[in-house]
């Protein structure tokens, strides 16, 4: 069995208002952000990670650091970075919705196929994310048998979503539509047989920042 704990970089200096932070934007962690990785690593004390995986991009590997704590090595995997946003980098929504009016109204239409300007479509996102989920699952097919193969990941808001829409057979053209991907939330995807699919088992939950612990996800 392999349990895929899934989640989001904690609130960050470049949060609010909310803007694209993709892969070209250093952004780090506030008070607020530490203390959301904290939090859900209160929670998953209990759960011994086989590995860890987290984007590259340092709020990232920090909300992976602290949600870990030394129990495991983080593994840094640059298909786990945030969408390139390309010409919007550091652009607020608010502030394309305004001046890049049409590119917004084509991307909003289909984030599957329309490229950003000097970015990437969410068809180029889920090819690299496809590549990463058939590697784990590679892994754990490869790995002596024995009861449960846990792995965390660490990633964004979008090239999560985009990982949920492929994991669980959603047309790409849904991803920002059908999933929520919150700071530190938790969200947990378990395959019983590699070909099989995942079953989602908890979405986006974020019960863990004001005190819930345990685990929800069985």
């Amino acid at each position: 069995m392999l349990t895929i704990f899934l989640t989001r970089h904690g609130h960050t200096d470049r949060s609010e208002p909310d803007r694209y932070l993709g892969q070209r934007v250093h952004a780090q962690l506030t008070e607020r952000g530490r203390s959301e990785a904290q939090a859900l690593g209160d929670r998953l004390a209990p759960v011994r990670f086989d590995r860890v995986i987290s984007s590259p991009l340092g709020r990232a590997v920090d909300t992976a650091e602290r949600v870990v704590g030394g129990r495991a090595t983080v593994e840094t995997d640059g298909r786990l970075a945030e969408m390139d946003y390309g010409d919007w980098e550091g652009l607020t929504i608010d502030e394309v919705q305004q001046q890049r009016a049409d590119e917004y109204r084509a991307y909003d239409a289909d984030p599957a196929t329309y490229r950003i300007p000097g970015g990437e479509s969410g068809l180029l996102l889920a090819e690299r994310l496809t590549t990463l989920l058939d590697d784990v699952i590679a892994w754990w097919q490869a790995e002596p048998a024995r009861g449960e193969h846990n792995v965390l990941l660490v990633g964004h808001a979008s090239v999560n979503r985009a990982l949920l829409a492929v994991s669980l057979g959603v047309t790409l053209r849904d991803f920002r539509r059908r999933f929520a991907q919150d700071w530190a939330n938790l969200t947990v995807l378990r395959w019983s047989q590699p070909q099989a699919g995942p079953m989602l088992l908890l979405a986006n939950d974020m019960s863990h920042l004001p005190g819930g612990a345990g685990s929800t996800w069985d």
